[in-house]
């Protein structure tokens, strides 16, 4: 029977089981401790709640020092497991904006009977960490917690006020989403400068040996869903016809399968790909420069859809997700329906995509409704006060590593944030390995090392936010 290590006050000392011997930062059994009591708390919308992770990480906190008055918490009326956090740590220049560290404490349904291990135990075993939520995005909730009992431990007395909002929700799926309770109900408490979130991290290639970049993202796409329908009388199942719904539909899917949108630049994708070219070099690199030189450039194009992260980085994209149709198993269908969820490049508009949809579709018979499930804003701009701190820290820490603007070709509550005038970007210092460590899916994973760099990186990056004086 195989065997597993669990991760205890024992084992967190210790060191991984691959690789050379690393010096700890102050306080590792600590944040391995409070890592390790968020993650095996199940906040999954199917089978948990966040609300308990928020009521122990408070009491956590408050063991450790922290100044209870500074620790608010949330409970949303409509929603008794979807706690909130927003934790103040005061900086000395009240004019300053502060700087928001954001996270969702929220994670996507695991179940038991689907995983190699445990997904609400956390494992530790062969370098990696292993449980729901070690990657998206606990580790890093963990860290910006961690960040707030250092600097009071050490009683760090930053220029600018430093907070901390951890919220529920973030993964949908019916809990109420704390980042847009937290603007509607307690804007002012959390306003800032700018914040931090997810969804930056540092690429590897494709061996997962050599370290290639430090992403910082800069923009997210704009999510937006539509519904195909096909409709018929239906009839018989014995009497068949050419007009079947299904076939429509069918029809429908597959010219969308075949088609893609056009490559669209804006700062955020454009910037990586320009910054990565050199980097990666051969064939991909000069596909790279290639495509930034000339968006129709039909044989760089080629080279770099081979990866589905790049494909998504330069354009729109529109899949299937969901499928219905019929009525009875002996019976022609009267309907048939299919999900289409749209990841849209910013400043591109719901009529637009529609447009698309309806000219590739080329069918009357098929109806198309929906759109936007929220409103975008445009990406807030990344200047080189930001990337010059991050990169700082980036060289002193995997010296080499160059820190490159990305585009998001998911979404977060970035764009809550974004649209009420808190912008918002993703920077981690976690690195992720080639195939993205099963987030969202099974056995999800994280190394241990990246985590632990990842919290020294971010101890120091905050810092150096919380004292740039403008």
């Amino acid at each position: 029977m195989t065997r597993f290590k669990v991760l205890s006050v024992a084992t967190a000392i210790a060191l991984s089981s691959t690789g050379p011997v690393r010096a700890q930062e102050p306080g590792e059994a600590a944040f391995r401790s409070l890592f390790k009591e968020m993650v095996e708390i199940d906040s999954s919308m199917e089978s948990g709640s966040c609300t308990p992770v928020i009521d122990k990480l408070v009491a956590r906190m408050k063991a450790a020092g922290y100044p209870a008055d500074n620790l608010h918490v949330f409970v949303p009326p409509s929603d008794a497991k979807a706690g909130i956090l927003v934790a103040v740590y005061p900086g000395r220049d009240p004019k300053l904006k502060p700087v928001l560290m954001l996270g969702h404490v929220d994670v996507v349904n695991a179940r038991r009977a689907d995983w190699t291990r445990d997904p609400y135990t956390l494992i530790e075993e062969g370098g990696y960490f292993y449980a729901r939520g070690v990657a998206d995005m606990k580790a890093q909730n963990a860290i910006w917690a961690d960040n707030l009992l250092r600097y009071n431990a050490e009683k760090y007395k930053p220029l600018r006020t430093i907070k901390m909002a951890l919220t529920c929700g973030e993964e949908g799926g019916g809990f109420v989403n704390g980042a847009r309770w937290l603007v509607e109900n307690q804007r002012e408490l959390i306003d800032a400068g700018f914040a931090l979130n997810e969804g930056g991290y540092g690429e590897f290639d494709e061996t997962g040996t050599k370290k290639l970049n430090q992403t910082f993202q800069a923009a997210q796409k704009v999510s937006m869903t539509f519904t195909l329908e096909a409709t018929n009388p239906g009839g018989h199942s014995s009497v068949p016809r050419p007009d079947n719904a299904i076939y429509s539909l069918a029809r429908a899917l597959d010219k969308l399968s075949q088609y893609d949108f056009p490559v669209r630049f804006i700062d955020a994708n454009k910037g990586y790909f320009s910054r990565m070219a050199p980097v990666m070099g051969g064939e991909i690199g000069a596909a790279m420069t290639a495509i930034v030189a000339n968006p129709q450039d039909k044989a760089a194009n080629a080279v770099l859809n081979r990866s589905p992260t790049y494909h998504s980085m330069l354009r729109t994209t529109c899949v299937a997700t969901l499928l219905s149709g019929g009525h009875a198993g002996n019976a022609l269908p009267q309907r048939a329906t299919a999900n289409i969820n749209c990841r849209v490049m910013p400043g591109t508009s719901q009529e637009e995509v529609l447009a698309t949809l309806t000219s590739v579709i080329a069918d009357p018979e098929i109806k198309i409704t929906g759109g936007r499930s929220y409103m975008p804003s445009p990406p807030p701009p990344v200047t080189e006060r930001l990337l010059a701190p991050a990169q700082k820290i980036t060289s002193k820490i995997w010296p080499g590593v160059p820190v490159v603007p990305h585009l998001q070709p998911g979404a977060s509550d970035a764009v809550t944030l974004n649209a009420a005038g808190i912008p918002t970007f993703g920077v981690s210092g976690l690195f992720r390995d080639p195939d993205n460590n099963g987030v969202h899916g099974l056995n999800e994973r994280i190394r241990v090392q990246s985590v632990m760099d990842g919290r020294k990186f971010l101890y120091e990056l905050v810092k150096a936010y919380a004292d740039q004086k403008d």
